[in-house]
């Protein structure tokens, strides 16, 4: 991959969960998205929902595998169908891209393996050996790794040192809370001056707010590095860990987490003012996370 591909301004995907649940997805447990991976009758839905966003203007589509994580798998007893979920993922984003017949990068999500929006405060170890594990699995199907919502430096020194055994370049997806720092209590210099290696090509503040952009966008030109987000636009500024909404046992269909965190429907065309706002401060790398659409992508492809 070219590591300048980030020197001009690249879009990315919006949320995929949202917007497979709005094409029809039945999700069950605490699986969310991972869901359409499992059940065949949804895998169009996956490649449908990746040609939304290809057709609204994004250069790069994110593998659908963000809640294929293996603890998740576990919870719901469904963990026979792990590699099988995250090959999918990998295969379905290509499909879209063949059908697509355009030019754009695939980028494989390596969520955070354990709960969302906190630090995973279990052993090295285990978050080296599932990170490395769902890693592996999609590596052969990736332009290159985007770490999806990570929470810690460890996790983020942990996931890169994989990434670049595997050969492979990575954009850095890292959550920030109301103190624009790390739920790890790490503010982004501090990551950047101990974490940073040789195979970052970019810096997204991932699933944040767009005012918790703005309010870290004034030390935006002190990265060094290709910068941007991916935000969220949920109801409420600061998200709480999924697990304490979405709790369905394995069996019961799952709850949409705009239920409880709410959406604060941002028109595409405000979207595009607050993106528009960023790129002046220098923002390279844009896109959206939960509860962005097709249409909000579509607006700020225009930035180009």
């Amino acid at each position: 991959m070219d590591t300048k591909y980030f020197e001009k301004i690249r879009i990315f995907d919006g949320g995929m969960g949202q917007e497979l649940l709005s094409k029809g997805l039945i999700s069950k447990g605490t699986l969310w998205s991972a869901s359409a991976l499992i059940e065949r009758e949804f895998h169009n839905l996956v490649i449908d929902a990746h040609m939304s966003y290809i057709n609204a203007g994004a250069d790069i589509i994110v593998t659908n595998n963000f809640s294929a994580r293996k603890i998740r798998f576990i919870q719901n007893k469904v963990l026979d169908k792990f590699q099988y979920a995250n090959e999918q993922a990998g295969i379905l984003a290509n499909k879209a891209r063949e059908i697509s017949k355009q030019n754009i990068l695939i980028a494989g999500s390596l969520p955070s393996q354990s709960d969302t929006y906190v630090e995973d405060e279990r052993s090295s170890s285990e978050i080296q050996s599932d990170f490395e594990e769902q890693a592996k699995i999609i590596s052969p199907y990736v332009d290159f790794f985007y770490l999806d919502v990570v929470s810690s430096g460890r996790e983020i020194e942990i996931a890169s040192n994989i990434v670049e055994k595997l050969g492979k370049k990575v954009v850095v997806g890292i959550h920030l809370k109301k103190n624009c720092k790390l739920p790890s209590g790490e503010s982004v210099q501090n990551i950047i001056e101990k974490f940073k290696c040789n195979n970052w090509i970019g810096l997204v503040f991932a699933c944040v707010s767009p005012e918790i952009v703005d309010r870290t966008s004034d030390f935006f030109s002190d990265l060094k590095l290709p910068f941007g987000f991916k935000v969220n636009l949920w109801g409420i500024e600061e998200p709480t860990p999924v697990q304490t909404f979405n709790s369905a046992k394995h069996n019961e269909i799952g709850t949409n987490p705009n239920i409880a965190l709410g959406s604060r429907n941002l028109s595409a065309i405000e979207f595009y003012k607050f993106t528009k706002r960023m790129v002046e401060k220098g923002a390279k790398i844009l896109g959206g996370c939960c509860e962005t659409k097709p249409e909000h992508i579509k607006e700020i492809s225009t930035l180009k």
